[in-house]
């Protein structure tokens, strides 16, 4: 038996095997389905006897992977390629001499965390993440929207944490709850009742002074019925023969807001953890920088790296590398927190060093490769700081009295590196 991530080293090493066979094949498809079954497609036109090649060394792949590949039609021959391959996701699984391979994985989600959409809508837009849970990022946003709208900034706040939902509260009271959330939205949207109740989905924080803090929750006023609202939000729209998923969905849903609004800065509140939202988030809306909030723990970094594998894999590493940042939360308030800082960073660079950094040839001290040097601060790897502060811990919103003096005499000890990052 194989299980299922030894499959494409043993299809990579028949291939590589055979690689002498198939010289008159330039382009294959492995394409692997919900079950993490094994197909291989190749272009229709291709000579009768490379098919021969094809259907033996599929033969080999399945006396190799079993139950892994099914009995019949282990090889299919398409007319365009190109449209197996679009808009799912898919990576190249290593160059070979003579041909392309590339692996089409058929998921159940679709959100493709290897495709990254540039950040060329105008507009700057964060992303506040963390691959585990509890870690301050949620009040951080809250806190850092509140300092920009100080400076006179329109600032717009989207909780897409909306499976738990929460930043919303900590910026508007109920009273100034609007009617509807981003996922009354998503399910209007589906029978084209969006723009009914897009006025609806705002409302502006009681923190906003000098600028304005628009803040988008995941639900109104009145949540109603969530929970069946929350499994329709993933559905496509279709319309005729056209097919507009969930997140693209959603992002024209923030365009839309932005060309009503013209925010300074979009401040998106992730979900944690690697799932559909955190993915579209990240990946699908373009963002500009994408904070990464870590506490100094081995699941922390096993999480980072889990991701980061899968961008080297896919090829997304150097398309999303210089827009992550890591984020030192909730530093501890004790005599030894310098130590727990120098320990923080040197796993953060161990990690980037890793996956992210490029290895610069001693000879070529002035490459143009992407890497930094370990004590570098403006690196990606190297911690901006939110130190942990009982008051904060506590705190149910900042909108209340108690909440307004904690950001106006702390601020600056306890989120002013996070927010002299952002101000850049």
């Amino acid at each position: 038996m194989k299980t299922f991530d030894e499959t494409l080293p043993e299809i990579k090493t028949i291939l590589q095997n055979r690689a002498s066979d198939i010289t008159n094949v330039d382009r294959l498809i492995i394409n692997r389905d919900l079950n993490g079954r094994i197909r291989l497609l190749a272009d229709e036109k291709i000579q009768d006897d490379a098919k021969h090649i094809l259907e033996n060394i599929a033969e080999n792949i399945a006396d190799v992977l079993g139950d892994r590949v099914p009995n019949n039609n282990r090889v299919m021959y398409e007319p365009f390629l190109d449209a197996i391959i679009k808009n799912v996701p898919c990576f190249t699984l290593e160059k070979f001499p003579n041909m392309k391979v590339t692996v089409v994985d058929r998921l159940l989600g679709e959100t493709n965390w290897g495709n990254i959409v540039s950040p060329e809508h105008g507009t700057c837009r964060i992303v506040f993440y963390s691959i585990k849970g509890g870690v301050g990022r949620s009040t951080a946003l809250a806190v850092t929207a509140w300092a920009l709208a100080e400076e006179g900034k329109r600032v717009l706040v989207l909780d897409m944490d909306i499976e738990s939902p929460g930043i919303s509260r900590s910026l508007l009271s109920p009273e100034k709850a609007p009617m509807y959330g981003i996922v009354d939205w998503l399910v209007e949207d589906l029978i084209n009742n969006g723009d009914v109740i897009v006025s609806n989905i705002f409302s502006v924080s009681e923190l906003s002074r000098n600028g304005e803090i628009l803040v988008v929750p995941s639900y109104g006023k009145n949540p109603g019925e969530y929970i069946s609202k929350l499994g329709r939000v993933w559905m496509p729209k279709t319309n005729g023969s056209s097919r507009e998923l969930w997140h693209i969905r959603m992002n024209r849903l923030i365009q839309g807001l932005e060309k009503q609004h013209r925010p300074d800065v979009v401040l998106i509140d992730s979900r944690a953890g690697i799932d559909e939202i955190s993915s579209a988030c990240i990946t699908s809306f373009g963002a500009e920088s994408i904070l990464l909030f870590s506490i100094d723990s081995d699941q922390t970094w096993d999480g980072y790296r889990i991701l980061f594998d899968h961008w080297l894999r896919t090829g997304a590493i150097e398309k999303i590398r210089d827009r992550l940042q890591i984020i030192g939360a909730l530093i501890p308030d004790h005599n030894n927190s310098n130590d727990y800082i120098d320990e923080l960073c040197e796993h953060s660079w161990d990690l980037f060093t890793e996956k992210v950094y490029n290895d610069i040839p001693a000879h070529d001290p002035d490459s143009d490769l992407f890497s930094f040097d370990k004590g570098d601060r403006e690196a990606p790897h190297f911690p901006r700081l939110v130190r942990w502060d009982r008051g904060f811990e506590a705190l149910t919103n900042l909108y209340q009295p108690l909440g307004q003096s904690l950001i106006q005499g702390r601020i600056g000890n306890v989120f002013g590196d996070l927010i002299d990052y952002i101000r850049k």
